[in-house]
């Protein structure tokens, strides 16, 4: 075996099974052109092989340094094997022309294509998606709102993996690391150096705009910065968890120029998103999960998708490391304390009320003796899912129904159990009122 995959193979070792799967597997060691002082890799496009000098540069030359005493320089060009796109090409060459992006580290495998649409993000999908074919000229800047974990930074960085494969000079930073390099340059009187690095760019794209709140000589900043590209008819690309006229101690200057362009928000999905966002990450991984497991995830885990996707690589790696086959049961016992955190925000009332609306059956029905058919299914269905979707304990929910012990909830949660075996249609409205209730 020569050094460089002897080295790969320490590597794999030393990374999760995930960024080996998704990145590093992709690289190719070129013996015939690495020298003790010097190592070639080849990967299959401009972004991976940009993505793994940023993140992994430090432990492949370490690693070579242990096997040859010599610490070399680790090049990573494009497979001249493989048919790369033109665009990539390009995006290549004005790479090695003027060190273009040298500080952004965008995710490759966030593009466009890995993003699932549904109807809770459709609108800002297509409103990245317009920006990505004409920046600068409509919707600058893009302002995109929305709660943790929702997609705001899959889809900016695909904005901005599509610039960079098109040549494009693109920065993408959170506010935190802009106004880090802001305190920086400030306390070393460069910031000559920190203008030209933030204002001599395509595309800039800032993460998490709403911490500014209150940093008055960040804001000042900003706002110059701001003000340059967008009078050269550079893209700007904002993210924040709220609207503008939300985010407390935000000047006015700023807040108007937030609004110039246009505003998107990303709702929490629904569930058939959720379900679709879940087998794409499974696809992507090489993870196999049942529908049984897929639907629980989707209906249990809330909104963030990126606890969902970390739920998905904790299953995996259990049924790994404990040679057990991915069952529901398995699953639910692995995850069970990140369920049980949010068990803790769910009460009784929460689910009686939206079963109620849901179903169109009055609150005070749902509680009482009535035995209409419509009344009693609403009951039921309460009743399971304030079992499944709580701690609440049998009796607890006897004493809240009125019911004479814990045996009629038993024998309730039988006879619901029975009818989803027999009724995919309840099986589907139990997993949709259980994502809406975690919603709230």
């Amino acid at each position: 075996m020569n050094t460089g995959n002897k080295v790969l193979k320490k590597l794999k070792e030393e990374i999760s099974n995930n960024d080996w799967n998704r990145y590093m597997k992709n690289l190719t060691y070129s013996e015939k052109e690495s020298k003790n002082t010097f190592v070639q890799f080849y990967a299959p496009n401009i972004l991976l092989a940009r993505w793994i000098k940023t993140k992994y540069e430090f432990q492949l030359t370490h690693l070579f340094e242990l096997e040859t005493k010599v610490k070399p320089h680790l090049s990573i060009s494009i497979n001249k094997n493989l048919n790369i796109q033109k665009t990539l090409k390009k995006s290549q060459t004005a790479n090695d022309q003027s060190n273009q992006s040298k500080s952004t580290i965008l995710n490759p495998s966030f593009t466009f294509d890995s993003f699932i649409i549904g109807g809770s993000n459709q609108f800002a999908y297509t409103t990245a998606k317009s920006v990505s074919e004409k920046p600068g000229t409509i919707y600058n800047p893009l302002f995109l709102y929305g709660g943790v974990g929702l997609g705001k930074t899959h889809l900016i960085q695909a904005i901005g993996n599509h610039q960079i494969s098109l040549g494009q000079k693109v920065i993408y930073t959170t506010f935190e690391q802009f106004m880090n390099k802001f305190t920086s340059h400030l306390r070393t009187q460069t910031m000559d150096r920190f203008r030209e690095h933030f204002r001599e760019c395509d595309v800039l794209i800032i993460d998490d705009i709403q911490f500014l709140s209150g940093k008055e000589q960040t804001q000042e900043e900003f706002f110059h910065t701001f003000n340059e590209l967008h009078q050269a008819k550079k893209q700007i690309i904002i993210t924040s968890d709220r609207q503008p006229h939300k985010i407390k101690g935000l000047v006015d200057r700023l807040r108007s120029r937030f609004e110039w362009g246009l505003m998107a928000d990303i709702q929490p999905p629904e569930l058939e998103t959720k379900i679709a966002i879940i087998q794409k990450k499974c696809e992507i991984d090489g993870i196999s999960l049942n529908s049984d497991i897929i639907n629980f995830l989707a209906s249990n885990m809330g909104n963030n998708i990126r606890e969902i996707e970390g739920a998905i690589i904790k299953l995996n790696a259990y049924a790994g490391l404990m040679n057990q086959e991915l069952t529901l049961e398995f699953a639910h016992n692995v995850i069970k304390d990140q369920l049980i955190e949010k068990q803790k925000n769910i009460s009784i009332s929460d689910i009686v009320t939206m079963v109620s609306k849901e179903l169109n059956v009055k609150l005070s029905e749902i509680t009482s003796k009535k035995r209409t058919r419509i009344v009693v299914r609403a009951r039921r269905i309460s009743i399971y899912l304030i079992r499944e979707l709580t701690a609440n304990s049998m009796p607890q929910i006897a004493v809240f129904f009125n019911m004479k012990d814990h045996t009629a909830v038993s024998h309730t949660m039988k006879k619901v159990n029975q009818m989803v075996e027999e009724d995919e249609n309840l099986k589907l409205l139990l997993d949709e009122l259980a994502n809406k209730i975690n919603q709230k």
